[in-house]
């Protein structure tokens, strides 16, 4: 092999070369996000009905649309909720499904039962995907315009210059209404010529006609022949003729003469303001494989260009790529900082500046291949992939490390003075270099198999750990002995022995130790497993146990909920002590407000909506605190209003895979009535609960209503029928668009209404005048009683069944420990047996979640098993590593415990890396024993000393290149700190237990073999 190395040394260096650049060029080019993107199997369908009851809505509309969409292909579940005119279907798809092909499909069917559903009925399908939060959100306020104005200038002039920038997905414009013309019709002109509303809107519709009736060529030109009325102005409006009769003697009044006509804008019962005052807002939505910083570049550069009028100022309230960039510096900083500490830990034991010189150089080409295989594999730089790179900065120079120091101890027991007898002991490094690095890539390979958020995100952070592991490990075995038998030269040696004196003294101490326990190894191997095994099922009642890691995003959401049906000027009034509360707290820098839409979309009413609250940067108090004293201020000086508050990353997870809050209570049952009041009572046990807030029981009151019951025999006698009564009541109430004008390129409704005080009290409606088809006129109250009812709840249904969701938050609590009180609190209650319960949240996705990644420890335990049964082919080695790994993972679950780590899918990943990591120490050792011959005391002290400084160096390593991570110093460095410590714990304890515990269990599984020095 020397001589092979020897004669391809020119093409090994030219490939390195090579593939560091095409890595930095691929570094470059990398798109830089968030999170790796995921196909969430789920599909939204939000449906529109015009103005009709939830009751009817459910039964004509949103019924037959869930029995036609369960035969959509791959349909695991449906969910819905229905309110007054419009209703929210989620469908469910299995992991892994294709979900351009199922979202067409659920097309489909809502296309061929549109016709079978009332007229009107529209629907808007969108798959669940990050893009349905903006990655910028931006407002506009102004002290000079109104929001139509700043409305109009967000269409017209920010929206086409946004949209063709590279990576955008769409661009929502929220706030303001579109312009329209009002025509307020005067009722006593109107009875006083025998004309109705409906008569006024069809002359405006008649009166403004563009029609093509054909072309004709005359003189070698073709021409367009179009007959042409077109409206184009108010006074064009004022002017068009309105005939007062049907007979031939009619007169003709002008609109003028008869109605008042001014600029007005599209009725609106939503709110939108920033920082206190109202503005127009737009969210700006990236394509899933867009680049989150570069995109967010060019929209403020594409700001600066537009050259905004004066008096408007634009603000961001929404930056995710502030969160992009800030974790991946935070992850950057993290791979700095741990290559310096694993150089001096190198330096400390080797004392060599080439050593140094050549792990260094090996890190940033390394690396570069990375960035390489992460480009050819069409990925990008997200937490996760960062992540990757970040923990397997100890890996990488531990292979570099383990090399080297293979070396130099043959330089120092003069072994290897020459080039070719360096390349000779480096060979001698193959077999247990590939083993171990192999034992870390193994762990990796079941993830291939876990669907769900978990194997979403980890298999980013797998592959790139395993592309990082396959390119160190050849750098290792074919690069680096080259460099290290050109470079290194007698001096390093002399200055590794003068570094020996710090390993002479763990050495004796190394030496004693293991001399007392191997004593009498059975009984040491039994106390450690006893305490370690005890440490650890301590450590598991008492970790607690969450989902993601918490992190702090740098801003938060706050939903809130006014009292059901309340309107909304009163909303606004609650809403605007809450802005106080917000505007008084130091941490935060800006914010934005909706009532009556939300951020992410979804069915919202007018006493609802939600606040995006952005905090500064640098040193500040944890978000955690931030949310927890404006929450209890909220409580306590907004009586009324009822509020959720999350960071913006857990709301997204919990919209793409379902419910975003961490506990859902759902009940079941065929009576409405006992599922309210069951839910009371079941929210009501639930805030009683130490850490639960937000407790919300379900009951989403969509808002009062104004029944007009038609008396038929009365409406009969005026010549009308109730058709004729709820057509004239509409365009009276609601207005009527008779046409639309063409201003530019905008086209602007024409609304012909009544005068807003006859239609904005409930006592004037019984006042409305109604136009019977020979000319009577009656008032409403003659054919129809007017009457108030209380508003209706939204109905809920999973699978076709009715359930009442009950959900709440936590503070101060994991989810494990509170899902045990809630479990518990729900089975005291007595439910009864007509209720079924079931639960859902976010809790139900960490279930999974954990599930899977259980399976993923056990299937990285039986590779491990596997491999080192083949490394070894002895089964007293492979149970001796076994028990030596299990006992390090005890200890990932002590060290959790007393650090007050959650148990969380991330922490669930270390505990499997630890498996890799410590069977890679337990290779290198049982690589130093001649497993030809009797094992004896002698034969693994002689082992343990020969592998000490190079285990020891390895452990201390991956620990000081994780501890960066492990503190989670940084916006969004908190995704890693549970992987960072579990793995710091593994090694911490696994280290110790390879050099005494593991040959001590050797020792103590020979039978009849004499044991002596």
């Amino acid at each position: 092999m020397k001589n092979v190395l020897f004669r391809n040394s020119r093409a090994i260096w030219l490939a390195v070369i090579l593939l560091t650049l095409g890595g930095v060029m691929a570094g470059l080019r990398l798109p830089v996000s968030l999170f790796p993107h995921i196909d969430y199997p789920r599909v939204v369908v939000a449906i529109e009905a015009g103005d009709r009851d939830a009751g009817q809505m459910a039964a004509a509309i949103t019924r037959p649309i869930e029995i036609a969409l369960r035969a959509v292909p791959g349909v695991t579940g449906i969910r819905s909720t229905t309110s007054r005119g419009s209703a929210e279907v989620a469908l469910s798809f299995e992991w892994g499904d294709d979900m351009v092909a199922s979202t067409q499909a659920t097309q489909g069917a809502l296309a061929s039962i549109l016709p079978d559903l009332p007229p009107g009925t529209r629907f808007d399908v969108r798959r669940s995907d990050p893009t349905i939060f903006p990655v910028l959100g931006l407002s506009l306020t102004s002290t000079t315009r109104d929001t139509r104005a700043l409305r109009q200038l967000a269409e017209l002039k920010l929206r086409p210059i946004l949209t063709p920038v590279k990576g955008v997905a769409g661009v929502d414009i929220l706030g303001g209404s579109p312009r329209e013309i009002a025509v307020e019709v005067d009722p006593a002109r109107l009875q006083a010529m025998s004309l109705t509303l409906a008569d006024v809107a069809q002359s405006l519709t008649t009166a403004n006609t563009v029609k093509a009736i054909g072309k004709i060529e005359d003189r070698h030109r073709l021409y367009l022949t179009l007959v042409e009325d077109r409206i184009t102005s108010i006074s064009d409006i004022a002017a068009t003729p309105v005939k007062t009769g049907a007979e031939a003697t009619a007169g003709i009044v002008t609109l003028g003469q008869i109605a008042t006509i001014t600029p007005s804008e599209a009725p609106n019962f939503t709110r939108v303001t920033a920082n206190g005052h109202d503005a127009v807002l737009v969210n700006i939505r990236q394509s899933p494989s867009a680049d989150s910083v570069s995109l967010v570049k060019d929209i403020e550069a594409r700001l600066v260009e537009a050259k905004l009028p004066p008096g408007i100022t634009v603000t961001p309230f929404y930056d995710q790529s502030e969160l992009v960039t800030g974790a991946a510096n935070a992850v950057r900083d993290a791979i700095l900082l741990g290559a310096v500490l694993a150089g001096l830990v190198l330096f400390l034991f080797l004392r060599s500046a080439r050593l140094m010189v050549i792990t260094g150089l090996m890190l940033p080409a390394v690396l570069a291949a990375t960035c390489l295989a992460l480009y050819v594999l069409g990925m990008s730089f997200n937490m996760m992939t960062l992540g990757g790179m970040a923990a397997a900065v100890g890996l990488v120079v531990d292979d570099a490390v383990v090399m080297l120091e293979h070396m130099m101890r043959r330089m120092q027991e003069g072994v290897a003075k020459t080039a070719p007898a360096l390349l000779e002991a480096a060979a001698e490094m193959a077999k247990p270099l590939f083993g171990s690095t192999g034992a870390t890539i193994v762990v990796f390979l079941p993830l291939a198999f876990i669907s769900g958020v978990t194997g979403g995100f980890f298999k980013a952070l797998a592959i790139t750990m395993t592309a990082a592991l396959a390119v160190s490990l050849l750098y290792a075995r074919y690069v680096v002995p080259l460099v290290a038998a050109r470079w290194l030269k007698p001096s390093d040696a002399e200055a590794a022995d003068r570094a020996g004196r710090i390993m002479d003294g763990l050495a004796g101490r190394y030496d004693r130790v293991s001399a007392r326990a191997w004593a009498r190894p059975g009984l040491f191997v039994a106390v450690v497993a006893v305490l370690l095994l005890v440490a650890g099922y301590a450590g598991y009642s008492r970790v607690e146990s969450g989902f993601m890691p918490k992190m702090d995003e740098g801003g938060f959401i706050l939903d809130y909920k006014a009292k059901s049906g309340a309107a909304l000027g009163d909303t606004d009034a609650l809403l605007k002590q809450v802005e106080a509360i917000i505007r008084a707290t130091p941490e935060v820098v800006s914010y934005s407000r909706r009532t009556g839409v939300q951020l992410g979309g979804g069915l919202t009413e007018s006493d609802e909506g939600d606040f995006f609250i952005r905090l500064k940067g640098g040193s500040r108090r944890n978000i955690e605190e931030v949310m927890t004293e404006i929450r209890e201020k909220i409580e306590t000086q907004v009586p009324g209003l009822s509020i959720e508050t999350l960071q913006l990353m857990e709301d997204l997870i919990g919209d793409l895979t379902a419910v975003p809050q961490p506990i859902e209570v759902k009940l079941f049952g065929d009576d409405p009535a006992m599922l309210a009041e069951w839910a009371k009572k079941v929210a009501a046990a639930l805030e009683k609960i130490s850490g639960v807030v937000e407790v919300q029981d379900g009951q989403r009151v969509a808002g009062d209503a104004i029944i007009i019951k038609v008396d038929r025999a009365a409406a009969a006698l005026a010549g009308l029928s109730p058709d004729d009564v709820a057509l004239q009541a509409q365009a009276a109430v609601g207005g009527t668009i008779a046409t639309q004008i063409q201003q530019g390129e905008v086209l602007i409704d024409v609304r012909v209404q009544t005068p807003g005080d006859l239609r904005q009290r409930v006592a004037a409606l019984g006042n409305l005048s109604l136009r019977s088809a020979d000319g009577r006129a009656v008032a409403l109250r003659q054919v129809a009683r007017v009457s108030i009812i209380a508003g209706q709840t939204q109905l809920t249904r999973e699978d076709l069944a009715p359930f009442v969701p009950v959900t709440a938050r936590l503070e101060g609590r994991d989810l494990g420990s509170a899902m045990v009180d809630v479990k518990y609190t729900v089975a005291n209650l007595r439910l009864p047996a007509s209720v079924r319960v079931a639960y859902g949240g976010i809790y139900v996705q960490q279930q999974k979640s954990f599930a899977d990644l259980a399976t993923v420890f056990l299937a990285a335990i039986l590779l491990t098993v596997l491999l080192l049964t083949y490394l070894f082919g002895r089964w007293r080695i492979t149970i001796a590593a076994l028990g030596t790994i299990l006992l390090s993972a005890a200890a990932v679950i002590a060290g959790l415990w007393l650090t007050g780590t959650e148990l969380d899918i991330s922490a669930l990943m270390g505990l499997t890396m630890v498996v890799g990591m410590v069977t890679e120490l337990v290779i290198f050792y049982l690589a130093e024993l001649d497993l030809d011959k009797p094992l004896d005391l002698a034969a693994v002290r002689e082992a343990g000393l020969a592998r000490l400084r190079p285990i020891l160096m390895s452990a201390l390593i991956a620990i000081l290149t994780l501890a960066p991570l492990a503190l989670g110093i940084g916006r969004g460095a908190g995704l890693q700190r549970p992987l960072a410590t579990a793995i710091i714990f593994g090694l911490l304890i696994g280290a110790p237990l390879v050099l005494t515990f593991l040959p001590a269990a050797l020792l103590t599984r020979l039978r009849g073999e004499p044991v002596g020095v």
